[in-house]
């Protein structure tokens, strides 16, 4: 099961400025690109700050000082990787309180800008890419449940599971995975079990991780 990651979603070839870019540019780009934030490079394309709408409405209420992107910009960038999962890039957001993040190389160099709205595709995935997902990838090739066990709907990203596992204890693990596959809004859980194994164990161990069409390691040796 894979999850999308900052370089599936993040839009290349971003809009930039340079520090010495003045107030009327920048606010054009923003308008002509329809973007409420533009990151500021340095000469070696490293980002150094991002200047927002709400900076250059700031800057509209007093005449007091310059007005290019050096002395608008909120500093320093708060930037994401590449390979960083969504969520991850969603927390840095929620934490930092910003709405777009600067996404850098190893070389720190931009490559990427990925925003809410980027974020808010993950839940635009189709039903059927997301029920595919959970049959093939979460239920058969990770937990090795049969595919006639359980019947897996999905509509507008709500997941109903229903059918029966062997044992109670994989009923909430099997919930919990399908939580986290990327779309998924809720998972309304319909699944029984045929046997109890709960009363002597609160919280059953996470079945053994397979690969599609292979054995787990020490089968078939």
């Amino acid at each position: 099961m894979r999850h999308r990651s900052v370089a599936d979603l993040m839009t290349p070839n971003a809009v930039v400025v340079q520090p010495a870019t003045p107030f009327r540019e920048i606010a054009r780009l923003l308008d002509e690109y329809d973007i409420t934030a533009v990151p500021v490079v340095d000469e070696d394309e490293r980002p150094v700050g991002v200047v927002s709408e709400a900076d250059l409405l700031r800057r509209r209420s007093t005449t007091l000082g310059p007005s290019t992107a050096e002395a608008l910009m909120t500093s320093p960038a708060v930037v994401a990787r590449p390979e960083w999962s969504a969520v991850r890039a969603a927390r840095t957001m929620e934490k930092k309180k910003v709405k777009r993040l600067p996404v850098v190389d190893e070389s720190g160099r931009l490559i990427g800008v990925i925003s809410r709205s980027d974020l808010v595709q993950l839940f635009l995935r189709r039903d059927r890419a997301i029920q595919e997902e959970i049959l093939e990838e979460v239920l058969t090739c990770t937990m090795g449940v049969p595919p006639s066990a359980v019947t897996v709907d999905v509509t507008d990203g709500m997941v109903t599971l229903s059918g029966t596992l062997e044992r109670k204890s994989l009923v909430p693990i099997a919930v919990r995975m399908c939580e986290s596959v990327d779309g998924v809004v809720e998972v309304i859980d319909r699944l029984t079990a045929v046997h109890d194994d709960t009363a002597a164990q609160r919280h059953g161990p996470w079945p053994e991780r397979r690969v599609c069409g292979r054995p787990p390691e020490g089968e078939g040796a």
